[in-house]
């Protein structure tokens, strides 16, 4: 029997259980625990100790103020990501990425040809599946992909740590396709690029969406071993 005590036994614990909400409670995380979430994320290692993540994190009116602003940019502008998204989804990347569309569709009743409720669903990233906070991860643009790996690490302890409080959390690359938009909203420097949105607070777990559990693939799928 594993030993709950055992340090990788609580990091395994903390991997398996963490999942994407994408449906949050309205109630307000209080600022002391967003205080230790962040300490906890800023335990991240990066390549000389740059830490090169700066961090925008919204509560209350400021997250609605911003959910409503956001979701009218959406409707009547083009997205402008900072960084370019993937070309194409092939092989087993797009059988992984279609079996996660699939569950999430499946969950809400959205069935294959429906593209009114895909569309519906796919914007309530923009409405930040309601949560009450978010926060917005950028790295300074001279960094290049670097700086953009170091804060991939920062969103991982992020994640684990929300799981650790208690808390849930959606990573949305969705609210990075409009980095233009976010810059001049949070009146971001034009040197930082944005890398990711985080919606976090506490899950709606009665909410069907919050229902299915993705995979993963098995080690023998993702290592070559050389002895």
């Amino acid at each position: 029997m594993p030993d709950p005590h055992d340090p990788a036994t609580t990091l395994a614990s903390l991997l398996d259980d963490r999942w994407t909400c994408r449906q949050f409670l309205p109630d307000q995380v209080p600022r002391e625990t967003i205080e230790r979430l962040l300490a906890l994320a800023q335990r991240t290692p990066s390549w000389c100790n740059t830490q090169p993540w700066q961090v925008v994190i919204t509560s209350d009116e400021a997250t609605h103020r911003f959910r409503k602003a956001l979701l009218e940019h959406v409707l009547s502008q083009p997205a402008a990501s900072d960084f370019e998204f993937p070309a194409a989804y092939t092989g087993t990347y797009r059988e992984r990425r279609r079996t996660c569309g699939f569950q999430l569709y499946d969950s809400v009743g959205i069935v294959k040809g429906d593209t009114d409720g895909t569309l519906r669903q796919g914007l309530r990233n923009f409405e930040l599946f309601d949560a009450p906070h978010v926060a917005i991860i950028t790295t300074e643009a001279d960094l290049g992909v670097y700086g953009a790996v170091d804060c991939g690490l920062y969103i991982n302890t992020f994640l684990l740590g929300a799981q650790s409080l208690g808390l849930a959390a959606a990573p949305q690359a969705a609210l990075a396709s409009y980095s233009s938009f976010l810059r001049e909203y949070f009146d971001i420097p034009d040197g930082r690029r944005v890398v990711v949105g985080i919606s976090f607070g506490y899950a709606d777990l009665d909410h069907p969406v919050n229902g299915f559990r993705t995979s993963r693939a098995a080690l023998a799928d993702t290592v070559t071993w050389h002895i």
